[in-house]
């Protein structure tokens, strides 16, 4: 029988190998859980279409289905997706209880290493225990004393406790909103954790449009 060690190797080269990340995992009664995202743009070059692809067209989803289906099968998991519901699956409560996420003053969930620049877009659940590396002890906003997430959108639609959906949307159908749009969120990009792993300015304006759609 293959190690589980082993296992985890090859899963997380089988994700690699598709611009996708291992990002973290809970144990449940003898069961795995194991996250599945992408960091940074790396998924992009993997994607038909991306990063012109109309969201409408709903092209990282089914681009996830068709990559994560054999991934499953061949692993010996079942998986679930973020966006197949309902009933929707509590993925970001999944994700905290990692160890390896935390909520951000944004409400976004930051990532020690990856920082706001990573999305969760399935989860394997594997009826045995896998032995994963140990989980980041602490969210990295705890030491952030500037903050500078709370003070660079444009139109204050973070407070830190709230966020205006509403008047975000109306700032990028404007031309003031250009810069977010065709560069991502300015109150994301001011976030000094994880920078070298920043979605690039197509990938970003392709959620950007998705958005605001």
């Amino acid at each position: 029988m293959t190690d589980r060690k082993d296992q985890v190797t090859g899963l997380e080269t089988r994700l690699h190998a598709n611009g996708l990340v291992l990002l973290g995992s809970i144990v449940e009664g003898g069961r795995t859980r194991v996250m599945v995202g992408n960091a940074g743009s790396r998924m992009v070059p993997h994607v038909p279409g991306l990063p012109e692809a109309d969201p409408r067209d709903d092209p990282v989803n089914r681009w996830t289905r068709q990559v994560m289906e054999p991934i499953a099968e061949e692993f010996g998991a079942t998986v679930s997706y973020p966006f197949d519901g309902p009933p929707w699956h509590p993925f970001v409560s999944w994700m905290l209880a990692t160890g390896q996420a935390f909520i951000s003053p944004l409400g976004l969930a930051v990532h020690p290493r990856y920082g706001l620049w990573f999305a969760l877009r399935a989860a394997l659940l594997f009826d045995r225990v896998l032995v994963l590396d140990p989980p980041d002890a602490a969210s990295p906003c705890e030491t952030c004393r500037d903050r500078p997430c709370l003070s660079a959108c444009p139109v204050g639609a973070f407070t830190g406790t709230a966020y205006d959906a509403e008047g975000c949307r109306d700032h990028l159908a404007t031309t003031a909103g250009d810069d977010c749009m065709t560069q991502g969120c300015r109150a994301r990009r001011a976030c000094p954790v994880g920078t070298a792993w920043r979605y690039t300015p197509a990938h970003a304006g392709f959620h950007m449009r998705a958005f605001a759609r």
